[in-house]
């Protein structure tokens, strides 16, 4: 295994070494790319500009579909065909529900394993009938 690994040595420093050669009269300072001209640092109406349109361009697009979008009507629990009017804790994961569906009441048990209709429910009873 030793001999595979020496020879791949070889043949990356054989293959690497031309294109380091030519750099072997060239010092490295520190900090020299720092105190370049500011000629080079950027160059005026570059991508500067273009990037600068280009963020108030899709602001402008993102504000137009906000204010679009504020005149709908969201879909608001009145018009929903599904919702649950009510749940109650029995402990233990386990969930008394109604639920209602076009005008129709049901109490459902909800466990970690199952859910479960109980009993349709009849109509909107008053609170203090039921509590009777």
């Amino acid at each position: 295994m030793s001999r595979v690994r020496a020879s791949l040595l070889a043949l990356g420093l054989a293959c690497g070494a031309p294109l380091f050669a030519a750099d072997d009269d060239r010092v490295i300072v520190p900090g020299a790319s720092r105190s370049g001209s500011p000629a080079q640092a950027s160059a005026p109406g570059g991508m500067g500009s273009v990037t600068l349109v280009l963020g108030l361009a899709l602001a402008a697009a993102g504000g137009w579909l906000v204010w679009r979008n504020r005149r709908g009507t969201p879909i608001g629990r009145d018009h929903r065909l599904l919702a649950v009017d009510e749940t109650r804790s029995l402990g233990n994961r386990q969930y008394l529900v109604v639920a209602s569906y076009e005008n129709r009441k049901f109490l459902i048990g909800v466990c970690p394993g199952r859910i479960d209709l109980l009993s349709p429910l009849d109509g909107a009873a008053p609170r203090e009938k039921a509590r009777e």
